[in-house]
């Protein structure tokens, strides 16, 4: 197959308008309810629908994650639909783009927190939870975070219940042996976890703020009842209606970055969405537990990478084809959901893995191109604020920090891809 783009990636300047460079848009609406890692920036998603979203456009995120596009197509009174395999991701998106009424809420905190006294250690002593939530976590911690789970769950209004186990969700790190500079799962023997109640209060106070501030925006613009759904799906294979979107903004997760499952595992197993770990990542894109041994790739620039790749580490190559073989699969779904001239904006990055030169911005542009769509912009922007590992070993190609020698800053910019079908 020969090339299908023009466009020379090399020749791309770092456009400006699209840093934001000292924005903290991470903190506005309910986007700060719950850490995240690879967080899409606000700013960034808030432009694409300004500049490239006709007005009665339904916009939709086939990687929603923690549901930034879809509190920001609500904020601007679009209808929107999200799709992610992970079961936690829904959870998040669906409390961040449900606004509750600030009164109401403020009585069930109220209501929550007074049962605090009621905690009793012994009652929980014996209370079984999944091994992996023994591993990570002290008895002194974990029992008061059984105590609290079990509380929220008799809260009768589904949204609310929601929106507390939100709430607790994000503050299971701190309460953990997680270490907590590390957002790969990484047991710190001398750390001493926060208390449970006290991180509980302080962080759900917070979100209680933001809601109110998203919900009085939504009221004063009439959009507190635009939809925004979340559907638990297959990026792979929706079941979004053909040519019925009218934009898709989405980032894919990043090719050798790290297993998104393992990032929630300490929600996955208290709420019960998890049970075995290895199974629950083999249905991720890209993964290198899903036992395909094939090397093979669509696309001529994606090829000549694994290829690359495969005379270094044949493990490490069959894992990014995978990951290039799912995102063909991708991009052929876009294309079927799309309605004629709608747009698809791609916020994606590359990478070097032992050397060898990952341009996964590239190669999805090319087979963007090659299912049917239409090239109309590349745009390139540093990166200020994401949460992802941005370091590797040039020679392992594992995660490390800037004291390392062989040290190398694999995720400094990113680009915005801009299609058209």
């Amino acid at each position: 197959m020969e090339d299908l783009t023009k466009i020379d990636f090399g020749d791309i300047s770092v456009d400006e308008s699209w840093c934001f460079k000292n924005v903290r848009s991470t903190e506005q609406w309910t986007h700060g309810y719950h850490r995240y890692p690879a967080k899409f920036l606000p700013n960034v998603v808030k432009k694409l629908i300004e500049v490239y979203a006709a007005d009665d456009d339904v916009v939709a995120d086939i990687f929603a994650g923690c549901g930034t596009t879809l509190v920001e197509a609500k904020v601007h009174g679009k209808h929107s639909i999200g799709i992610d395999i992970n079961p936690v991701a829904k959870l998040i998106t669906e409390v961040k783009t449900h606004a509750l009424n600030p009164n109401r809420l403020l009585l069930e905190y109220n209501k929550l927190v007074g049962k605090f006294d009621n905690f009793d250690e012994n009652i929980f002593l014996e209370v079984e939870v999944h091994e992996r939530l023994d591993y990570w976590f002290r008895e002194k911690e974990k029992n008061k975070i059984i105590f609290l789970y079990k509380e929220i769950l008799k809260i009768g209004d589904v949204n609310f219940k929601k929106f507390f186990l939100v709430c607790l969700s994000n503050i299971l790190k701190n309460c953990s042996m997680w270490l907590q500079s590390s957002t790969k799962p990484q047991l710190d023997k001398s750390k001493e976890p926060d208390d449970p109640f006290d991180v509980f209060q302080k962080h759900c106070k917070k979100m209680i703020k933001q809601n109110k501030s998203y919900y009085n925006e939504l009221i004063e613009n009439n959009f507190l009842d635009i939809s925004c759904e979340i559907r638990l799906e297959d990026a792979r294979n929706t079941e979004i209606e053909d040519s019925s979107v009218g934009i898709i903004i989405t980032s894919p997760p990043y090719v050798t970055s790290y297993e998104y499952a393992d990032i929630h595992q300490l929600t996955g197993f208290l709420f019960e969405y998890i049970d075995n770990l290895p199974e629950f990542r083999r249905d991720f894109i890209g993964t290198f537990y899903s036992n395909n041994q094939d090397t093979n790739t669509p696309t001529p620039s994606s090829q000549k990478i694994v290829d690359e790749l495969f005379v270094k580490d044949a493990k490490n190559a069959r894992e990014v084809a995978n990951y290039f073989n799912d995102m063909h699969e991708v991009g052929k779904e876009m294309y079927r959901i799309l309605k004629p001239n709608g747009h698809a904006c791609i916020v994606i990055g590359n990478t070097t893995f032992k050397e060898v030169k990952i341009k996964s911005a590239e190669v999805f542009f090319e087979m963007l191109l090659s299912v049917g769509f239409k090239e109309e912009n590349v745009i390139k922007r540093s990166i200020p604020h994401k949460l992802i590992p941005a370091i590797r070993d040039k020679k392992t190609g594992r995660f490390t920090t800037l004291n390392n020698k062989n040290s190398k800053l694999v995720y400094p910019e990113e680009y915005i891809l801009i299609l058209k079908k």
